[in-house]
């Protein structure tokens, strides 16, 4: 992991040096109060001015090519591909692809699990938002087919998301996964309160493997037990968002 002075981790991971993937962290903009302060969703109730102030400073920071195309997510399993020209203003989506240099996909989470993808050869890149929900619905499946490569041929980065600590579900929550396969038990962990601590990265790790997806980096973070670096809805409630961005340079 690498950190940067204004707010983002990179994927340690062997892709061409040409694909960039950042993950922002909510130190270095102007937003105050809970969203303090570079948060870059316009949906959480914060300044509008401030939200646009913190884009154009991160897009200035990373030195990106053009603005990201924003998604308005809705733990769903749909994929938009990213052309770059005629796209709708946030277009209802829970994942980006695109094969196309300059174009910068982007999806924001505090305490989802943000996915990012490219092919060995750097051809292309897509990004998912997979909580919970759009995970066992089969969001990072459908982000695969996106990508229009051979799986085998793909690497995956885990960017930061609530760990299995801080992630309390009911039972209802791990029959689906268990509905999927009898592998995903071993991310469940029994609590004293007659519930399970979800492991999020690890049931993405097998999703992954069962796709097909066999080089996986990343993941380690917690959004909820870390209040300096990350946003986290489930600590916080009212809170800002981070982004994961990529593109092909």
């Amino acid at each position: 992991m690498t950190a940067t002075a204004i707010g983002w981790v990179e994927p340690e991971w062997p892709a061409p040096s040409h694909v960039r993937v950042i993950s922002t962290l909510r130190g270095g903009g102007v937003s105050h109060g809970p969203y303090a302060s570079l948060n870059l969703a316009a949906h959480v109730g914060d300044d509008a001015g401030a939200v646009a102030a913190n884009r154009m400073l991160l897009r200035e920071a990373a030195h990106l090519p053009a603005g990201p195309l924003w998604l308005e997510q809705v733990h769903g399993t749909e994929v938009v591909r990213y052309a770059g020209s005629g796209e709708p203003l946030a277009p209802r989506a829970d994942a980006a692809v695109t094969f196309e240099a300059g174009r910068v996909c982007a999806v924001m989470t505090a305490d989802c699990l943000p996915v990012a993808f490219t092919d060995r050869h750097g051809t292309r890149v897509g990004l998912a938002h997979a909580g919970w929900r759009g995970l066992a619905a089969g969001v990072l499946e459908a982000t695969i087919a996106a990508l229009g490569a051979p799986p085998a041929e793909l690497h995956a980065w885990l960017g930061p998301a609530i760990g299995e600590g801080a992630f309390e579900v009911g039972a209802e929550v791990r029959e689906i996964f268990l509905s999927r396969s009898s592998e995903m038990a071993p991310c469940f962990r029994a609590n004293a309160r007659a519930r399970w601590q979800a492991d999020l990265s690890g049931l993405a790790r097998l999703v992954l493997a069962a796709a097909g997806v066999t080089s996986v980096h990343g993941g380690g973070w917690c959004t909820h037990n870390d209040a300096g670096r990350f946003y986290s809805f489930r600590r916080d409630g009212v809170t800002g968002r981070m982004a994961t961005l990529a593109w092909l340079a």
